[in-house]
């Protein structure tokens, strides 16, 4: 992944003893990103799997799919994925979910690809549990993916402490030297407001979101791993200072690299990018590909390979996740699938939704049919 900016390892290594409560110098950031490759991946959960819980408890975490997936993902020559954790699994078992993160992390690394973990997420059902998960409802996106940590927990600060602070540290410092890990997402769209939960939601959830990152912070600066923290804003106008929400500030403020989303078409997304310049860090989209909007492969890829921003598109194989429906399948019902899929590359068996994409992907890429 080229950079603007390119210093020598010694610039590099003379920020160790930085202090750990500061975001990186962006020289440093700099640095780290002219060591990496172009950064091509997805946001991947098994197909297997409706949401981070079922993809990683014990009874159904499937290693053999995750192989099987991962080598599609090798062949298209990504380098990359970015995978959701939750706060539940370490809950449920520390030393068993961190086993099975060191497992997920072997099958990855033989197939030479690097993982983004997102420890957080405030998107979709504000009620998680353990145990067996609901069954997909047919025809809808997402139908089963859950937030971490659950409304419950957020909204009580006095537990956080207590239940979520030995979850990151654990978590960073286990694997916050792992060269195997490229980055760490602390918390996925801490502001989304979930609509189709609002009922359910906290009225001032973002304020309480909020809270909880600069905690969530806090506790990981303490740890310093050697990978990059970030967390990436999306929906909002980030065109100058003045426009920011007081989440976007202070996510802006603290990644040590940029990470946006944006479904948005062509024109939008380089606008978007060209916003993010003025922070002089290294930019990764780590949310992509939204094919009815205009967000295609065909249109967005081409588009972060000559601005040297890394791409992570939405979904991988279709699978439990059913996130070839649009959103707004929440609402309106669909009985088929659909013609035109929003997110994902790959069927269950391997074979491709559109050969061209996966052709296309490849050429950027530079890879063959075994991912060289």
């Amino acid at each position: 992944m080229r950079c603007a900016a390119m210093f020598s390892c010694a610039l590099y290594l003379c920020f160790s003893a930085a202090a750990a409560s500061k975001p990186w110098p962006p020289a440093q950031a700099n640095e780290w990103c002219s060591q990496q490759p172009w950064l091509v991946g997805s946001d991947f959960i098994t197909s297997t799997a409706i949401n981070e819980l079922e993809m990683w408890q014990p009874d159904t975490f499937d290693l053999p799919a995750i192989d099987r997936e991962l080598g599609w993902a090798q062949s298209l020559g990504m380098n990359t994925m970015r995978v959701f954790l939750h706060n539940l699994l370490w809950t449920q078992d520390p030393e068993g979910f961190l086993h099975r993160m060191d497992e997920f992390l072997e099958v990855a690394d033989k197939h030479h690809i690097r993982i983004l973990f997102v420890l957080l997420d405030s998107v979709w059902d504000p009620n998680p549990h353990l145990g067996e998960q609901r069954a997909p409802k047919p025809h809808v996106h997402n139908s089963g993916w859950v937030q971490a940590p659950g409304a419950g927990l957020l909204k009580d600060k006095s537990r956080w402490n207590k239940e979520l602070k030995p979850y990151i540290v654990g978590v960073l410092r286990r694997f916050g030297q792992d060269k195997r890990v490229l980055m760490w997402d602390l918390m996925n769209e801490p502001d989304n407001d979930n609509s189709v939960y609002k009922a359910e939601e906290l009225p001032d959830k973002s304020a309480r979101a909020l809270k909880l990152l600069r905690k969530e912070w806090k506790w990981a600066r303490q740890v310093n791993p050697s990978q990059p923290l970030t967390s990436g804003v999306g929906g909002g106008e980030w065109s100058s200072d003045s426009s920011l929400s007081k989440m976007e500030r202070f996510q802006l403020r603290n990644s040590d690299v940029i990470t946006f989303h944006s479904y948005d078409p062509p024109e939008e997304t380089k606008r978007r990018i060209d916003s993010l310049r003025r922070y002089n860090r290294p930019i990764v989209c780590t949310e992509y590909m939204a094919r009815p909007l205009g967000s295609t492969f065909a249109s967005i890829l081409p588009l972060l390979k000559k601005e040297h921003v890394g791409a992570y598109n939405w979904g991988f194989v279709n699978g439990k996740s059913q996130t070839i429906y649009p959103w707004d399948s929440w609402e309106k019902s669909y009985e088929a699938e659909p013609t035109v899929w929003f997110h994902d590359i790959f069927r269950q068996d391997g074979t491709p939704y559109d050969a061209k994409e996966v052709e296309l992907i490849r050429q950027l890429t530079g890879a063959d049919a075994s991912g060289r």
